[in-house]
């Protein structure tokens, strides 16, 4: 009887945490990283301030919504210098253009807990479609939503001047995403 009663708990645990619509980000426990390279050497970084808004049911992923603002002038390479240029006007420009924003237009599952995201992202006064793949993973209380995609600075004005040359920054800058999800 012990047994039955341990089986039904976990039973009961399993599908209350399937059936969670998550509607908030937790971003105390998220991140936002990037990797991009230099003369070949790989610079990776995060951006300490952002939001977001969320309503995201993995059951029904086809009504999901949501948006992510990042304030680019909380960029941190690790090296002050680079954080100081890249927020003037031949990188993000945060005079004109603060922040960058992703808004969400569709989820849909790929199979088990994978889904492809695809949406708009817009940067320094640009908007590009970006679909990218994420991986959730669930437990009780919160799921976590990780994934990547790559962009192409240059498509949005990003390193104008000599840094507009792929043969010293490249092109292609690799976004990684944590998300902390709570129903």
């Amino acid at each position: 009887m012990k047994n039955f009663a341990l089986a039904l708990s976990l039973l009961l645990v399993s599908i209350c945490t399937q059936a969670a619509e998550y509607k908030r980000v937790d971003i105390s426990a998220s991140q936002i990283r990037f990797t991009s390279r230099q003369m070949g050497v790989p610079v990776e970084g995060a951006f300490r301030k952002f939001d977001a808004s969320l309503a995201f049911d993995p059951e029904a992923p086809s009504a999901a919504r949501g948006q992510l603002r990042i304030d680019l002038s909380s960029i941190d390479t690790g090296v002050r210098e680079v954080d100081e240029e890249v927020v003037g006007a031949h990188w993000f420009d945060v005079k004109r253009h603060p922040d960058a924003r992703f808004e969400m237009r569709q989820i849909l599952s790929q199979g088990g807990e994978r889904f492809q995201i695809s949406g708009a992202l817009n940067l320094k006064g640009v908007t590009q479609p970006v679909v990218l793949n994420a991986v959730l993973k669930r437990s009780a209380s919160q799921a976590v939503m990780e994934g990547s995609f790559v962009i192409k600075r240059l498509d949005f004005g990003v390193g104008g001047g000599a840094w507009g040359d792929v043969k010293i920054v490249a092109n292609e800058v690799t976004v990684q995403f944590h998300l902390v999800l709570r129903p």
